[in-house]
């Protein structure tokens, strides 16, 4: 990851209404890739419903930019009204990054 990149922290609870859910995720992953300053993102889900997905963008403007995509803010809609139990989102600087790879 980038120094002075962003991280978008989406964490939430599937409710019980998740027909759809996955065809809506699917579009939403499609379109974050094709934005300009997206960088990235990882995803975890629980057995219980609670998930968390870290995406990653290259300033600020591009955050800004993904929340007030169009289709994006349908999706947003979609998952208050159907998907999501609760959900909360969390916006970070990353100042730095580290790693390992076995290789």
């Amino acid at each position: 990851m980038e120094k002075d990149a962003y991280a978008v922290i989406f964490t939430s609870r599937r409710g019980a209404d998740a027909e759809g859910y996955g065809a809506v995720a699917d579009r939403m992953e499609e379109l974050a890739r094709a934005q300009p300053g997206y960088l990235g993102h990882d995803s975890v889900r629980g057995e219980d419903g609670r998930g968390i997905t870290v995406s990653y963008w290259a300033t600020e403007d591009a955050v800004k930019a993904w929340r007030a995509n169009a289709e994006h803010l349908g999706a947003q809609a979609m998952g208050r009204e159907r998907f999501y139990d609760w959900f909360r989102l969390d916006v970070c600087r990353v100042e730095r990054t580290y790693g390992f790879t076995r290789g």
